[in-house]
């Protein structure tokens, strides 16, 4: 199977079946209604997991722009890869995204409230707050890809090493998710929004456009900053890339706790 063809299902497993825990918890009138956030974080973990094991040994299950750009960084994969493995997990993810409407076609109507339909797409921000929610997404990142680099570069993808992976998955949401929905992937939550958007879904308003930044932006500083700093403290490599990173979450950090202190909601 071509690499592009198997990062866009992956990343369509990825979504239809994550995207699937999103809707069973969320929409009306289906036996899950109502799950807890354990179940969507251990249900996003195994979704992972699955794409993982479905096509690792092909592509390397990147099913994420973060961890692709976060490995290119350091030179674990091709540059010249990036832009099609990049542009497969935007399409995978919005393939999934369909599926996920299709398989929950009924329930959409059922459902009332515009923002929780638009919660099993895309992810929204907790309490909005600009520097704070992109925070929230570089850092929960920043430790998906700095616990992948020890985990093995490129390499987890053999035994139980995808459920490890899923576990992580798991602990990320757990711990860091509450704030924003720990997108993570700019794929992830890119994909779905625009999905949501095209797609006929009854009653669905607004595809939250404002927001949409921050899932992408967020993402590829952490990764490519989870990246680095593994390179820079474990192997003692440190690239040039990591000191602009650097600034620009020390920046964020110091937006962040100006804009709590002024006690402004930016978005």
């Amino acid at each position: 199977m071509n690499v592009y063809l198997a990062e866009f299902i992956g990343t369509a497993i990825l979504i239809l079946l994550g995207g699937g825990v999103n809707a069973g918890v969320s929409l009306n009138k289906n036996y899950f209604h109502g799950g807890s956030w354990l179940a969507i974080c251990v249900g996003w973990g195994l979704a992972v997991a699955m794409a993982i094991y479905a096509v690792g040994d092909i592509s390397g299950a990147h099913i994420n722009p973060g961890v692709t750009l976060g490995f290119a960084m350091v030179g674990a994969f091709d540059w010249a890869l990036v832009p099609g493995y990049i542009i497969a997990q935007f399409l995978g993810a919005m393939f999934g995204a369909t599926l996920v409407w299709l398989h929950y076609l009924p329930h959409w109507k059922a459902t009332e409230d515009q923002a929780t339909k638009l919660g099993v797409f895309c992810n929204s921000p907790a309490i909005p707050s600009r520097y704070a929610n992109l925070f929230s997404e570089v850092s929960g990142t920043f430790v998906l890809l700095f616990t992948l680099s020890y985990l093995g570069l490129n390499s987890f993808t053999e035994g139980l090493n995808p459920l490890v992976v899923g576990l992580l998955i798991c602990m990320i949401g757990l711990a860091m998710g509450g704030t924003t929905g720990f997108a993570i992937n700019p794929a992830r939550d890119m994909g779905p929004r625009i999905a949501h958007f095209i797609l006929p879904i009854a009653g669905k308003g607004k595809s939250g456009w404002s927001y949409s930044w921050i899932p992408v932006v967020g993402p590829f500083i952490g990764g490519t900053l989870g990246t680095l700093s593994y390179q820079a403290i474990f192997n003692q490599n440190i690239m040039l890339a990591l000191y602009p990173c650097v600034l620009v979450v020390v920046v964020l950090i110091f937006l962040a706790v100006k804009e709590q202190s002024t006690n402004t909601e930016a978005l």
